[in-house]
């Protein structure tokens, strides 16, 4: 599989280890302190790709999906903390609206136009597949204005 914007090829496959969910190595704290780690971190606003990284380092756990049997997202749905966009549409934005506010103070930058070009066209169609999903409403479009009063960055 070839990557998006390079003329390179990625390497697609997983290297996780084959482990059905819920057997949990050792040492892994339980599935209750990890809710709370997981509480506590998004209350701090942590985004989950962060959460996924501090619960590896810090708290020895591998894989998530290992201990509740879902991924992280699920989880941060069924606690009700998930965000008003999924992380990556939500990364997708903060960088145009970063990249705007700098073409607004650079406007010979070329580079950085062609850049914010390939990262809008990664949220259409980021949105078109999120509306196809359901979820995103179907009238949501992408207006870098109203997102960056929005998303706050």
């Amino acid at each position: 599989m070839s990557r998006m914007h390079t003329g390179k090829h990625g390497k697609s496959k997983s290297r996780k280890p084959l482990v059905e969910a819920g057997s949990v190595p050792e040492g892994t704290p339980s599935k209750e302190e990890i809710e709370s780690l997981i509480v506590e971190y998004t209350k701090q606003g942590v985004n989950p790709t962060l959460i996924g990284q501090y619960l590896k380092d810090k708290h020895n756990v591998k894989y998530i999906k290992q201990v509740f049997g879902r991924r992280l997202g699920s989880v941060l749905k069924e606690k009700k903390l998930a965000g008003e966009f999924p992380p990556d549409l939500t990364d997708l934005l903060k960088k145009a609206i970063n990249m705007r506010k700098h073409m607004s103070a650079n406007h010979g930058d070329v580079h950085n136009k062609m850049r914010l070009i390939r990262v809008e066209s990664k949220i259409w169609r980021l949105t078109k597949y999120y509306k196809r999903e359901g979820v995103l409403p179907e009238n949501w479009k992408y207006d870098p204005e109203k997102i960056a009063l929005i998303i706050k960055s």
